[in-house]
């Protein structure tokens, strides 16, 4: 499903990609880790560098962003800066990701698995 542009402005759709590129810098992400985590080919993630040529998104695109945004906000709040902009690219071996960077187990998984490390991360923060 992919989401017009009369759902969103130019402008706005160029805020949700900056956002995006913020996050995956503050991660420290590869360009194919970003375009990965975001379910673009990466030629066209590059591409997007440029203002003013921001596409359609789908819903698809717009939720993992949303879910990420969510997971980069636990992660500052729970961890001091240094842990919280590298939790994403260290191996973890909760049972979620097995000795596996989460930001691999993001990317192979998708949606279901972004939502599922914002799920167990919020879990996790709440004592469980």
């Amino acid at each position: 499903m992919e989401i017009k542009g009369n759902s969103f402005s130019q402008v706005e759709i160029e805020v949700f990609l900056k956002a995006h590129s913020r996050l995956a810098r503050a991660w420290g992400l590869s360009e194919s880790e970003a375009s990965g985590l975001f379910g673009m080919p990466e030629p066209v993630w590059s591409g997007l560098q440029e203002p003013g040529d921001a596409p359609s998104l789908t819903e698809d695109q717009l939720l993992r962003l949303s879910a990420a945004l969510g997971i980069y906000k636990a992660l500052e709040l729970y961890f001091a800066k240094p842990l919280a902009r590298t939790w994403m690219t260290r191996p973890n071996t909760g049972p979620l990701f097995l000795g596996a960077r989460p930001v691999d187990v993001a990317i192979k998984g998708g949606l279901e698995k972004i939502l599922e490390i914002r799920k167990y991360l919020d879990a996790y923060f709440a004592g469980a």
